[in-house]
């Protein structure tokens, strides 16, 4: 029986290897079959286009095009672009250390980095670029200015600059140094017992940055809290999150596992060293654009019933890339996998494997959004972000200071402010007095600030109904006085708008002094959002209750 038997089973094996393999050759034959059809079109377009087509071109418009129809996330890198990738993961570069804009034909400088190359040659913030190295910067985009300003570190580099309130150029002959832009742009005592670590990023080194920032903060016998804002932050490096994690969490911990077709990849990852505090109240800020990486840190922290997450849902990004080599030193970013935080929740909040009919991706619906829990129990949702444990409104402003903000009159002001004064008081205490807010109406009064009011586009709908349905003649001089009366009241927006006005105008000035150290602690008054954090941590019933459950909000569900 036993000879009978391993003959029918051997027969049995076969089979199963065969029709694996069917599979598996059928795949190879479409994949060569569509790249075949695709080299013999790239070819014919060449040959006998009526125009004369680049080739490279050609080829990178095919590739993005492909690319566009799968995610936002996964990008082909060709060799140009490699050292942009590179500073994308690990933040560092060789170069003067400073943001540039553009305004009109020209660069300008926006913000020098603290004791970088820049700031040590005295370059400030409005100073215009007009050459680098001997060649003119007009009309050129920022990404070209980069370039020249971008080389080795120890290398010199000769620009330029026009000054505001100056009558002629300015030479800078400028050192380039190793610019490492940091994680944790600020870390200190909002108060007397409450520390803010700041994190902006997630490349390399970020897990020690605020492993540091803590350490530091820790010093302070009084801490009682800190707050982790993770406002902003796009994401980055998946590791440097499970590093941060783990400055609040115990050894071994998991904190994400990560799962794709590729099933030899999936992983889960635990925390591997020590922690540096496992008791301290934790808040952590997200908002809208708190994304991927950021959401690790919040979600898994919210999970593990660490901190407790104050804001707006975040943006919903659970998915992972990988950079995959490519030929001619090029390279892909793909989508591998996605990523599960402890609860076992993806906080994926679009389903880009089914699209809608005109080739648009929608959210992931309602009736497919579980429930999960935290370690102690808490209710949380997936499919849509991080959804906060307290939240609080998006700060709205006023259709006025919106166009102000969105114009160069704010920058400009600072500009000329800081040219005429040459110090302030500290950060923390600066504030836009009534002087310098009337000096900034006065400044921009010979200044055109387009925008349209609420009430105003109104009208003007009303104005189009009325003459598609032929009444408008007979109410024209209604609409007319209408518009007069809104037109004046519009004078007065910049006065009822003052208070919201002021602080971003003391953010602009203060940046001047401080940089971006003086515009996190000039926040600190202002900031809603970082200011309900600070009463929380300093509430322990309130704080506790929210990570036993005790407080639940009705529209955590919906992360409204």
């Amino acid at each position: 029986m036993k000879k009978r038997f391993k003959w029918i089973a051997a027969p049995a094996i076969v089979i199963i290897t065969a029709i694996s393999g069917l599979s598996f050759r059928d795949d190879y034959f479409e994949i060569s079959k569509n790249l075949d059809i695709f080299t013999t079109l790239f070819r014919e377009i060449n040959l006998y286009y009526v125009d004369e087509v680049k080739p490279g071109d050609l080829m990178k418009t095919g590739i993005d095009a492909m690319l566009e129809s799968l995610d936002p996330y996964t990008n082909f890198i060709p060799e140009d672009d490699i050292e942009d990738a590179r500073f994308m993961t690990t933040g560092q570069y060789g170069g003067i250390g400073a943001l540039i804009r553009t305004k009109d034909d020209y660069i300008v400088i926006s913000e020098p980095y603290e004791d970088a190359p820049a700031a040590k040659a005295g370059l400030m913030a409005g100073d215009v670029i007009l050459e680098v190295e001997g060649k003119s910067t007009k009309g050129k985009s920022t990404s070209d200015v980069v370039k020249f300003l971008k080389g080795t570190p120890n290398t010199p580099v000769k620009i330029l600059i026009q000054r505001p309130g100056t009558e002629m150029p300015i030479e800078k002959t400028i050192t380039r140094e190793e610019i490492k832009v940091k994680n944790v742009p600020y870390f200190g005592m909002i108060d007397d017992k409450i520390g803010l670590i700041k994190l902006t990023g997630f490349t390399e080194d970020a897990g020690r940055e605020v492993r540091d920032a803590l350490t530091k903060l820790k010093e302070n016998p009084s801490l009682e809290g800190v707050v982790l804002d993770l406002r902003g932050n796009p994401g980055g490096l998946l590791r440097e999150a499970i590093n941060i994690v783990n400055v609040f969490v115990d050894k071994g911990i998991d904190i994400v596992s990560t799962k794709g077709k590729v099933k030899e990849w999936d992983k889960t990852y635990k925390s591997m060293n020590n922690p540096v505090d496992l008791t301290l109240p934790v808040a952590v800020l997200v908002n809208r654009s708190s994304a991927s990486a950021a959401e690790i840190v919040s979600g898994s922290l919210q999970d593990l019933d660490r901190a407790v997450v104050i804001g707006q849902r975040s943006f919903g990004k659970g998915l992972v890339q990988t950079s995959r080599p490519l030929t001619y030193n090029t390279q892909i970013k793909i989508t591998t996998s996605k990523y599960y935080i402890p609860s076992g929740r993806c906080i994926q909040a679009k389903d880009y494997s089914h699209r809608n009919e005109d080739g648009s991706v929608g959210m992931v619906p309602d009736s497919l959004i579980r429930e999960f829990k935290t370690i102690n129990g808490r209710k949380v949702y997936d499919g849509g972000g991080v959804n906060p444990d307290v939240s609080l409104p998006l700060q709205e402003f006023a259709p006025v200071t919106r166009a102000i903000a969105g114009e160069n009159v704010l920058f400009d002001f600072a500009t000329d402010y800081r040219l005429k004064n040459t110090e302030i008081p500290a950060a923390k205490a600066f504030a836009v007095n009534d002087n310098i807010f009337e000096a900034f109406v006065k400044y921009i009064g010979d200044k055109e600030i387009k925008y349209e009011t609420e009430s105003e586009e109104l009208l003007s709908k009303l104005k189009e109904a009325a003459e598609k349905e032929k009444y408008f003649e007979s109410v024209q001089q209604e609409y007319n006085a209408l518009k007069d009366k809104m037109l004046r009241d519009k004078k007065a927006d910049i006065q009822k708008a003052k208070t919201e006005i002021s602080e971003l105008l003391a953010d602009e000035i203060v940046s001047r002094y401080y940089y971006q150290r003086g515009r996190i602690e000039n926040s600190f008054a202002k900031d809603e959002e970082l200011k309900k954090a600070v009463e929380i941590l300093k509430n322990k019933t309130f704080y506790d209750d929210i990570l036993a459950g005790r407080y639940v909000e009705e529209v955590k569900k919906k992360g409204k």
